[in-house]
């Protein structure tokens, strides 16, 4: 089972407040969509997760993101956290970017 999936059937008014965080978030303006799919990727890249990796990188592509940013975007993490971030997520997004249309 999708883990959002278990956070919605286990805790679903956490995960309405939850969600609604998410819906502000997308609601500020100071970066662009396609510029807050990056910063996620390259932030959950840095913690490891290639679980959240699966999700955003299609959403990014959608939003106009380029191979090359998806790519620049995970190793910038290199400076944070060495090898972990890419070691973990760059082979699994651009994987998922290539398959995604």
């Amino acid at each position: 089972m999708n883990p959002l999936e278990v956070f919605q059937k286990e805790a679903p008014e956490v995960a309405k407040a939850f969600d609604g965080l998410i819906e502000a978030l997308k609601g500020t303006t100071g970066l662009d969509p396609k510029t807050k799919q990056l910063v996620y990727i390259g932030i959950k890249s840095a913690m490891g997760d290639t679980t959240a990796i699966y999700y955003h990188v299609p959403m990014a592509k959608k939003l106009g993101a380029t191979r090359d940013e998806i790519k620049d975007t995970i190793l910038i993490t290199l400076t944070v956290c060495g090898l972990k971030g890419v070691a973990s997520c760059l082979p699994t997004a651009l994987e998922i970017y290539d398959k995604t249309e």
